[in-house]
């Protein structure tokens, strides 16, 4: 299996400047690609992976700069707008409301290089990560690197930090098996509500408790842009993405954190098939940005890939009434949205809403498994 390891760098300014330089590059070359993938396709012309990367030599021959870029991080601009066509044709064939046309990439919006093969272009020599046309890079070595490295990529972060990321084959490492399951289900007055005697987990609302702070930088950065002092606009616009990107490494931080501790205790995990995207358009606005605060999504993800490494088995269950199913008697009792318990007329049963939904996900779990 793959698992990704990725460590914080610190470039000096000239490895920053000619790695800038190479993001411009593929950038250009990204573009081009869209360009004429987009060109083919109105004309009925097909244009596939190789064709893009047969271009390359004579974008080259037009461009020399692109020549300060590593061949084989080129082919992958190739690969990477070859995958943004096969998305967008799939969702196209399968109906979707927004197909989302792969689009171009703006001055200092393209992020990220990727050496395809580990070995051609970039290695590591003892603890030092060597890279063509940067030398030696320092890194902060946090955690060693297990598994064989396959592809490395080199990242810079919306607050201007730079990262690489090693995707290696690692060899999964099964925990001991356990007799417990669990349902859960994901809300936002609580975080997580599980099926069994486990106390709930709070929502720990990282933008919510942020919120104040962004509210002060946005008005300080507008009345910056108002008054066209520039120099100050820059600093809040960069003060305002250091808010951004603390947000999100908590919320990383949070879901790493549990969901380590759910694929260490349970055998098999049930959760809802979730589609937070759309629960969040069809709610108000202040409840939208709870959904997107929360990220289940994340959570959900973060807990598969563990439980794929460990051993153990996330199944995703339909999420159609399982709030107002009855989870001893099987009836429908309605609900309102602001109703916190389960009060079934039929059985008598007097329930936590919540607990009696994961009690509800974890019965379609085992059915779904027994299927």
């Amino acid at each position: 299996m793959r698992k990704a390891f990725k460590y914080r760098i610190y470039l000096t300014n000239g490895q920053q400047r000619i790695l800038e330089r190479q993001l411009e590059e593929c950038r250009f070359v990204y573009n081009q690609m869209i360009e004429s993938r987009k060109t083919a396709h109105e004309l009925s012309m097909p244009l596939g992976l190789y064709d893009t990367i047969n271009m390359l030599p004579i974008l080259k021959a037009e461009r020399p700069t692109l020549k300060l870029v590593h061949s084989m991080v080129l082919q992958n601009v190739c690969v990477r707008v070859h995958l943004a066509f096969q998305a967008f044709f799939r969702r196209v064939k399968a109906g979707a409301e927004e197909v989302g046309f792969p689009r171009f990439k703006g001055v200092g919006r393209y992020d990220s290089i990727t050496f395809p093969h580990y070995g051609n272009g970039v290695d590591v020599r003892n603890h030092r990560l060597i890279v063509n046309r940067l030398g030696d890079v320092r890194v902060v070595w946090h955690r060693p690197i297990d598994g064989t490295p396959k592809t490395v990529t080199f990242t810079r972060s919306r607050t201007k930090k730079w990262y690489v990321s090693f995707s290696c084959e690692v060899e999964s490492q099964h925990l001991e098996p356990t007799s417990e399951t669990v349902g859960i289900d994901m809300g936002l007055t609580t975080f997580a509500t599980f099926s069994d005697m486990s106390d709930d987990s709070e929502n720990p609302r990282f933008y919510r408790r942020d919120e104040a702070d962004l509210a002060r930088v946005q008005r300080a950065k507008h009345q910056a842009k108002e008054s066209q002092n520039w120099n100050q606009h820059r600093r809040r616009t960069k003060a305002l993405a250091h808010i951004h990107a603390r947000i999100a490494n908590r919320r990383s931080d949070f879901a790493h954190k549990e969901s380590r501790k759910l694929v260490n205790r349970y055998q098999v995990i049930a959760f809802e098939a979730l589609e937070p995207q759309k629960m969040g358009k069809r709610s108000t606005s202040g409840m939208r940005k709870s959904i997107m605060d929360v990220a289940w999504s994340q959570f959900i993800s973060m807990t598969i890939s563990k439980a794929e490494e460990a051993g153990r088995m996330v199944v995703l269950v339909n999420p159609k009434n399982t709030t107002k199913m009855c989870s001893q008697c099987g009836k429908l009792v309605s609900k309102e949205r602001s109703e916190r318990l389960h009060m079934c007329p039929h059985c008598g049963l007097v329930l936590g809403r919540d607990k009696n939904a994961a009690i509800n996900i974890l019965a379609r779990g085992r059915d779904q498994l027994r299927q």
